[in-house]
Order: structure tokens, then C-alpha cells, then sequence
């Protein structure tokens, strides 16, 4: 066993005697020992409840003969981090989250992991930190928020955003504000919609490194509970079967992954996560395959933001075992790889079925013939950018307009709630990627705003920033190479025109290699607008978003 590094042998007596310390007894030292890294909290909805998946994880790895040790790393609430400086560390915070474990699990020589998680950057970065670790680990996440109920509809966080840019409209009421403040977000849990979240819990399930239903089942069900138990008396065999993370994600397995990302139409951060994700496994991964799988995967679902339905419907539609069987029915799934269940995905994914076929529409009957997801090129976007194709209004696909110039988030906010924004704008918001910002802030209060003032189906938003898997509208992120590293976007005017067409994946400045050279011959680097602690560490480390934006 790995754990014999810490705990076998005369030189190991003063380890065993700190083991001793923890309370263990030597029938417990012989017995694998399984790190809980629970991310636990109660800053964050997601993980304000997950000390009891812990102790679900607890009894099932004592269930099956391992004796557990639990430990923590930190989490970030996206939602409450939005629109301010907190949200530079969001995507920063992902390294942390991959770093801390590796660090612990070294040190104290685990011989598996059990990844318990649930929100944004939290999935990613244990998935990121078990690749690299490479011992045998199952995510389990905590599971999805019910949506709320407001006015006889279905809400979420999302809703609220929108809301807030519609104000001054006179849409809503200050009572009705006050009402859905009390009931968008009514249980623990991640955010109820497809946004980021639910997004990598639903791929984890997808990739292999979580048992079926980690996905989708409501974070306020007992059965996330026994799914915590199971978790906890899977990774025994792992352990015993020697069955690691590089054996499960692989590049065949990353297919799976992406097909069931443009099936459901996943958060654009999926591409960031899953770049991030193929570095740490050493798999091949590359923009240009995540258009080759969309091209021939249909979007056969719309969850909010994209669609009306939430997570709780996917669930008792089928949930992804029943997107995955219904991919896999019609070949556009790998059933042969191996998963954390020691089967295989199409062993998995047996007699799973669509209950529901407007939550899940059939393959011969989807909401488009290609995937929820796109990869855009072009003179703007050298590197690419993406866009959630599957949220973006048919008539915005294609566009042409004149770009509204801003150098943050906080600058554009200003202009779109201050009314300074026309249909037709395309408005550019740069030096907001992983070095410029730092930290590639989400966007979800401008996109917000845009929705709630009626206008996403007239303006378009390009950012080598990037969005909340909360977003709507021809919202194109991720824009790459970004402006601090002197990519294109850094040279664009107010004025000048924006032509985006989405179904050909390109998007152009309508100007000419040599106005774009001249432009780029008199630019300049701007001074990183943070100088001291982990950020600006972090700015002068970090790779493009087109690579996952992964610290070197």
C-alpha cells in the first residue's frame, strides 16, 4: 500500500506514534488509508451541508475496510463574488484548490481519495489535483439547488441577476425584488441551472471520476447521501484493483465528456476546465476537436440559462445516464471505458432511459443538429474564443455592428445601466483575461444587465474575460490571445465593426492585416493592475484561457 511509506517499518515509529495521537489502533493502520478532502464551508450554499457527505463518505469507506482521514481546502462563492475584486481570485483559487491537495496527500501519503465538492472552481481543481496526484479518487459532489418559485414560475440565481439590470425599468416592484430575493435560491446546494456547477458535476459523471447520478440528483435528497455511502465504499476497490484517475480520463474518455457537454449545453467554462483537466491527465486536447465533436453531437437539452427547465428536471427526465444512453444508442458515445465504478460506461448507463422528452429530446428530434457549445476564430481571436451557442437567441447568430470600447467590467457596467448602449452595439470588454485582469472575471452582472434591459437579442458582448455558466445572449468570452499579452482585442476602436457569425464559428474586425499591424506596431503593455500577493503572482504565471489558463 502507499500509506506504507507512512506507517510500515522501525523508521517509521515516530509516525505511528503520531497516528497514535489521532486515536487510531494498529488494526485501523493496517487498513488503507483513504483521504475525505472536503471543501465544506458556510460561505458558499454549495457546501454549507457537505460535512454530511463527508460522513456519508465516512461510513462507506468504514463499510468496506479503509480507515478515513479527512481534511479541507478552500471555495470561493461565484454568485457573492460577482461584480467586485473577488472575483479576480475565483478562477485563481482553482490552483489553490489543485495545489492543497496534492500537497496534503503527499505528505500524509494516502493510498486514495474521496473528492467531496460541489461549485465552480472547486470540481475542477480536485479533478486537476487527482490526475496529477494519480491515485485512485471519485468525486462526489453535493448535488444541485431546487429552483425557486416565483409569480407561478420556476427562478434561480440567474433570475436575480436579470432583475437587478432590469430595475429601472419598472419591471419589478421593490415588494417584488424583496420576494424574489426570499425565494430564488429556496435550498443548499449548487445553483439549480446548468450553469458552471452543475455543469462539471454533470461531466464529472460524463468523464468517469463520479458514480452515475452525481449530477443531478437535488443536493436535498436522501439519496445523495447513499450516493455519498457508495462513493465511499467504491474507492476500496479502486484502491484493491489499483484503478487511477489516467486510467479513467484519457483522451477517448474527454470525448465522452465534450459530447455530453454540447448534448446538455454545459457553461462555457467547461472548455476552460477541461483543458485544464486534459494538461494534468497528458491528454491530447485541442479547440478545434471541440468543434469536431459539437459539429456531430445534437443539443438535445436547454436547461436554464438556455431554456426554462432546471436541474431537478434533467433528474427526473433520467438524468445524465439517460443523455448518455441515448448518445451512446446512436454512436456518438464511447461505452467501453472504464469508470469509477469499476464497470464500464455502457454497463453504467443500462436500461437508462428518456422519461421526459421535452426536458430530453430524442437524437432524431433535438433542439439543433450540433452541439450547445462553439469555438470561434478569427483576426479578434487568433487562439479562439467560445460561446454558448445553445443561449444565444437564433437572430443574434449572426451579426455586424460597431463596437463600444471599455477597459473593465466595471466600465462597461456603467455604460449599459447608464442607457449608453444601442441595439446593434457590440461591446468589447477587455484587459479582464487570467493575466490582465488578473484572473478572468465572469461576467454575469454585464450579460445580466443586457438580458434585463431587453437587449440580448440586439447586442452582442466579446471579453477575453469570461462568463457565468448563468449567461444568455451572443456572449462570446475566453477571447484569446488575451489584451494584456497583446492579442488583437487590444487594438480594437470605438466604431469599428464587429462581424460575428456564429454557425461559421468566425469572428472579424472589418479591417486590414495592415491597419491591424500598424494598430499592434503602437500598442503597448499597460502595467498588471495588481502588484502584490497571490494575484500578482498568479498574473505573471498563468497560461492563455486557450490552454486552460494553468499556471507554468
Amino acid at each position: 500500500m502507499k500509506s506504507d511509506n507512512v506507517k510500515e517499518g522501525i523508521t517509521r515509529l515516530p509516525h505511528r506514534s503520531l497516528f497514535k495521537a489521532l486515536g487510531y489502533t494498529d488494526g485501523e493502520l493496517k487498513k488503507p488509508l483513504i483521504g475525505i478532502v472536503n471543501s465544506a464551508n458556510t460561505v458558499i450554499p454549495g457546501h454549507m451541508y457537505l460535512d454530511s457527505i463527508a460522513e456519508a463518505v465516512k461510513e462507506g469507506i468504514l463499510m468496506s475496510g479503509g480507515t478515513p482521514q479527512t481534511f479541507c481546502t478552500i471555495g470561493i462563492c461565484d454568485g457573492i463574488a460577482m461584480n467586485h475584486k473577488g472575483m479576480k481570485y475565483s478562477l485563481a483559487s482553482r490552483e489553490i484548490v489543485a495545489d492543497s491537495i496534492e500537497s496534503v496527500a503527499i505528505a500524509q501519503g494516502f493510498d486514495g481519495l474521496v473528492m467531496v465538492t460541489n461549485c465552480d472552481k472547486i470540481v475542477p481543481g480536485m479533478i486537476m489535483a487527482a490526475l496529477r496526484l494519480n491515485i485512485p479518487s471519485i468525486v462526489v459532489s453535493g448535488g444541485p439547488m431546487l429552483a425557486g418559485r416565483f409569480k407561478g414560475r420556476n427562478v434561480d440565481l440567474s433570475t436575480c441577476f436579470e432583475a437587478a439590470g432590469s430595475y429601472g425599468s419598472g419591471k419589478y416592484t421593490d415588494e417584488d425584488i424583496k420576494q424574489l430575493e426570499e425565494e430564488a435560491c429556496p435550498t443548499c446546494g449548487s445553483c439549480s441551472g446548468m450553469f458552471t456547477a452543475n455543469s462539471m458535476n454533470c461531466l464529472s459523471e460524463a468523464i468517469g471520476i463520479a458514480l452515475p447520478g452525481n449530477g443531478t440528483i437535488p443536493a436535498v435528497f436522501s439519496k445523495r447521501i447513499r450516493l455519498a455511502k457508495t462513493a465511499g465504499m467504491k474507492i476500496l476497490e479502486l484502491v484493491r484493483n489499483d484503478i487511477k484517475p489516467r486510467d479513467i480520463i484519457n483522451p477517448d474518455s474527454i470525448k465522452n465528456a465534450l459530447a455530453v457537454d454540447m448534448a446538455v449545453g454545459c457553461s462555457t467554462n467547461t472548455i476552460l476546465h477541461l483543458t485544464a483537466i486534459a494538461k494534468e491527465a497528458k491528454a491530447e486536447f485541442s479547440l478545434e476537436l471541440v468543434n469536431g465533436i459539437s459539429k456531430k453531437t445534437p443539443n438535445l437539452c436547454r436547461i436554464s440559462p438556455a431554456g426554462s427547465y432546471h436541474i431537478e428536471d434533467l433528474y427526473y427526465a433520467g438524468g445524465i445516464q439517460a443523455v448518455m444512453n441515448e448518445l451512446l444508442k446512436n454512436g456518438a458515445l464511447n461505452g467501453g471505458l472504464v469508470t469509477v465504478t469499476g464497470k464500464s460506461i455502457e454497463e453504467n448507463i443500462a436500461g437508462a432511459e428518456i422519461l421526459d422528452s421535452e426536458v430530453i429530446r430524442p437524437y432524431a428530434n433535438p433542439y439543433t443538429p450540433d452541439g450547445g457549445l462553439a469555438i470561434l476564430w478569427g483576426n479578434i481571436a487568433p487562439e479562439g474564443c467560445v460561446v454558448k451557442k445553445s443561449a444565444v437567441d437564433p437572430s443574434m447568430l449572426k451579426h455586424s455592428g460597431p463596437a463600444k470600447v471599455y477597459g473593465s467590467e466595471e466600465d462597461a457596467m456603467q455604460a449599459i445601466m447608464g442607457g449608453k448602449i444601442a441595439r446593434g452595439d457590440v461591446i468589447v470588454i477587455r484587459y479582464e483575461g487570467p493575466k490582465g485582469g488578473p484572473g478572468m472575471r465572469e461576467m454575469l452582472s454585464p450579460t445580466s444587465a443586457i438580458a434585463g434591459a431587453g437587449l440580448d437579442r440586439d447586442v452582442a458582448l466579446i471579453t477575453d474575460g469570461r462568463f457565468s455558466g448563468a449567461t444568455r445572449g451572443a456572449s462570446i468570452g475566453h477571447i484569446s490571445p488575451e489584451a494584456q499579452s497583446g492579442g488583437p482585442i487590444a487594438i480594437i476602436k470605438n466604431g469599428d465593426i464587429i462581424e460575428i457569425d456564429i454557425n461559421s464559428n468566425s469572428i472579424n474586425l472589418a479591417l486590414s492585416d495592415a491597419e491591424i499591424e500598424s494598430r499592434m506596431q503602437k500598442w503597448s503593455p499597460p502595467e498588471l493592475k495588481i502588484k502584490e500577493g497571490y494575484l500578482y503572482r498568479y498574473a505573471r504565471m498563468v497560461t492563455s484561457a486557450s490552454k486552460g489558463a494553468v499556471l507554468q
